[in-house]
């Protein structure tokens, strides 16, 4: 089993900045990748980023460019930088990791975080 704890979200103004952090413990050798999903008020969960363990990077088409996810090998710990935030991105972010792959929609997704709110404010 692997636990997964966010943290770092909160209310910020349009074109702000948050970092949020996703620590993980437990079987976390036998994960691949790890990534962090949004869902906003009414909408699907959608997928935001994520990173493999060889550092592999991916981005959603709407965040490239002003979001960055990182990772802390040593601490078990990613990390989503979150730049130029724009009020519609106002969801909750989820944590996620798989011994595989993180799909578009999150389904059949191993492990999860309790998810943190980010509130951007116009």
């Amino acid at each position: 089993q692997v636990q997964l704890v966010e943290s770092g979200g909160g209310l910020v103004q349009a074109g702000g900045s948050l970092r949020l952090s996703c620590a993980a413990s437990g079987s976390i050798f036998s994960i691949n990748v790890m990534g962090w999903y949004r869902r906003a008020p009414g909408n699907e969960r959608e997928l935001v980023a994520t990173i493999t363990r060889g550092g592999s990077t991916n981005y959603a088409d709407s965040v490239k460019g002003r979001f960055t996810i990182s990772r802390d090998n040593a601490k078990n710990t990613v990390y989503l930088q979150m730049n130029s935030l724009k009020p519609e991105e106002t969801a909750v972010y989820y944590c996620a990791a798989d011994r595989f792959r993180l799909s578009d929609t999150g389904s059949h997704t191993d492990y999860w975080g309790q998810g943190t709110q980010v509130t951007v404010s116009s």
